[in-house]
């Protein structure tokens, strides 16, 4: 039985790579292929502008050729138009009337009068909103088929961008961050220490 379990301690754990490894294979990314999108119609423009943005970062150099590449941009897409409508009532209703008559007892001959008054008002109003939005959810795979990185990026456009070209230049600033991150290294890992200054140039 001792040996039984000695065994099983020389035997390596399996499990794959840690995720701190697995992120890091994003460094040694050199060539990038952008893989076609799932979603809806507006997908494949917003696939374009993902390319452009990336290519414009100079991050990777992107190639048509998926063989050539050290790893492959996945994802999917929706570009969305429509109209949302808000519709409101508001009313305000009135009469109005005059009645005179005399008491019906015979003991009393009083005149009496009524008066109501009133008016009536209908407001209504009905509001159209015409709105664009734009989602993608992105992802970078390995030639393992391991995902070394992902985000996921939504807008509703801008003033002076839409919101396709909003969501591409977040994708490709996002990814730039991350490289930035791990070129840095991990946060809290210690600095290396300063050289030693020659006897001569020590104070």
């Amino acid at each position: 039985m001792k040996r039984f379990w000695l065994m099983l301690l020389l035997v390596p754990l399996a499990g794959g790579d840690e995720p701190e490894e697995v992120s890091t294979q994003l460094l040694q990314v050199k060539r990038l292929f952008i893989d076609k999108f799932a979603g809806g119609e507006g997908s494949a423009q917003l696939r374009d502008m993902i390319i452009a943005a990336i290519q414009r970062s100079r991050l990777f150099v992107l190639t048509e050729n998926p063989d050539r590449a050290d790893a492959v941009l996945r994802g999917s897409g929706e570009d969305l138009v429509f109209t949302d409508t808000f519709q409101t009532s508001e009313g305000i209703h009135a009469r109005g009337g005059v009645s005179m008559g005399k008491g019906a007892s015979s003991n009393s001959n009083r005149e009496h009068l009524s008066l109501s008054s009133g008016f009536g008002e209908t407001d209504s109003s009905r509001i159209a909103e015409r709105k664009h939005e734009a989602s993608a959810s992105v992802r970078i795979v390995n030639k393992d088929g391991d995902v070394i990185w992902s985000t996921m990026q939504e807008s509703q456009g801008g003033k002076f961008r839409s919101a396709s070209a909003d969501v591409a230049d977040r994708i490709a600033k996002q990814l730039q961050t991350d490289l930035m991150k791990l070129k840095g290294g991990p946060p809290g890992a210690p600095k290396p220490a300063p050289a030693a200054l020659p006897p001569a140039m020590q104070p």
